[in-house]
C-alpha cells in the first residue's frame, strides 16, 4: 500500500502535532483540528483533493465516508473502525491502520463516538454527510 505521497504524508504526521495529513505529488495539506472538521472544510473549499493521500489518528464511519465524499486515493489511520475499513473497501480506496477496533468510542471512553452514531443507519456517502453535518449542529460544532 505504501507509496511515496502516503510515505510523504506519515513522515509529515509523525513530524508535527497534526491531526490529519492530505499528501499528493508534493501537495501538503494538515490540520490540527480534532474529529470530522479537517474533512468538512475540505469538502466546502476551494481546491479538490482527489487522489490525494491521507493520514489521520481516528478514522470511523463517518469519516470513511467522508473521505469518499474527497475521493482520496487511499488512508492510513493510527485506530481505524471495522465499519470504516468496510465502506473504504466497498469504494475502492485502499486502507491500512496502526490499530483495528470494532467502533469508535466517544472522547469521554463512555459511549460510542457521537459521529459514529450519526452515520450508523446510512448506506450512501450523500446520506452519511447530511447525518454528519445534522449531528454537528446538534452539537454546536462550527466548521
Amino acid at each position: 500500500m505504501k507509496n511515496r505521497d502516503l510515505e510523504r504524508a506519515m513522515e509529515l504526521f509523525t513530524s508535527g502535532d497534526y491531526t490529519c495529513v492530505l499528501c499528493k505529488r508534493g501537495v501538503m495539506l494538515t490540520s490540527t483540528e480534532r474529529g470530522v472538521k479537517p474533512l468538512l472544510q475540505w469538502l466546502d473549499g476551494e481546491n479538490s483533493v482527489k487522489g490525494f493521500s491521507a493520514v489521520d489518528k481516528v478514522v470511523g464511519r463517518a469519516a470513511a465516508f467522508l473521505y469518499v465524499l474527497l475521493e482520496v486515493k487511499e488512508v492510513y489511520a493510527d485506530v481505524m473502525s471495522e465499519g470504516a475499513a468496510d465502506v473504504l473497501s466497498k469504494y475502492g480506496i485502499c486502507s491500512g491502520y496502526g490499530v483495528l477496533v470494532k467502533e469508535i468510542i466517544n472522547r469521554k471512553g463512555n459511549g460510542i463516538c457521537p459521529m459514529e452514531q450519526a452515520v450508523k443507519g446510512t448506506d450512501t456517502p450523500e446520506q452519511a454527510l447530511e447525518a454528519v453535518r445534522e449531528k454537528c449542529r446538534q452539537l454546536n460544532i462550527t466548521i
